[in-house]
């Protein structure tokens, strides 16, 4: 085996069980996170000839950075609808997309968060631009940059993950009731400068 792609390997599970570790809630698959975890630590200390036990690895307590997250406008053929997927949580609508994973480009997030939310196959058309969410979202939520991408519907399928429980195109002039995760402003910044060609930068 190659020794980056099993370095490679080694560091998407390792992000995968500190993923689980924050979000899970079920006390077996805590146990089995955390398991994965110390391994994929003690494999890579040993591959790399280093200890991890640096406080700055996989940790924000000495230099805070915003968290990056990705969203994707999908217009229909004539721009007058947009593709949004419900929250199952929620009820309510957003943009196909989420938090970035560690070693996903920004375009393989895209590509992902839309098949696993939407049932979306895309291909990217272009960058719409990175703005900084922090101020539309609730005081006390963390730092966030949003990548927002416009791409092309390749192909639709009926399949989606749980958190999502309905896809659909929308009127722009007509949204439905949108996630308070954002705001309904915040979404019209996005769609307007998708529709323009323009640029959003903070």
């Amino acid at each position: 085996m190659d020794s980056k792609y099993f370095y490679d390997f080694l560091l998407k599970i390792q992000s995968i069980s500190k993923i689980g570790l924050v979000h899970s809630k079920d006390p077996y698959a805590l146990t089995n996170y955390k398991e994965i975890n110390d391994l994929s630590t003690k494999y890579l200390e040993e591959f790399m000839d280093v200890k991890f036990d640096r406080p700055n690895y996989f940790e924000r307590d000495i230099y805070p950075t915003p968290n990056v997250s990705v969203r994707t406008l999908i217009f229909n053929e004539d721009r007058t609808k947009i593709l949004l997927v419900r929250e199952a949580n929620l009820q309510a609508y957003s943009l196909p997309g989420g938090w970035a994973d560690l070693y996903d480009s920004p375009a393989q997030t895209a590509r992902n968060e839309c098949l696993q939310e939407a049932g979306a196959e895309i291909e990217i058309v272009r960058l719409v631009g990175i703005a900084d969410r922090t101020p539309f979202k609730q005081k006390t939520s963390i730092p966030e940059y949003v990548v927002i991408f416009e791409a092309k519907l390749k192909e639709l399928h009926k399949e989606h993950e749980y958190e999502t429980d309905d896809v659909g195109f929308f009127e722009i002039n007509n949204l439905p009731l949108i996630s308070k995760k954002t705001s309904k402003e915040e979404l019209m910044r996005f769609i307007n400068a998708g529709l323009d060609g323009s640029t959003i930068y903070d």
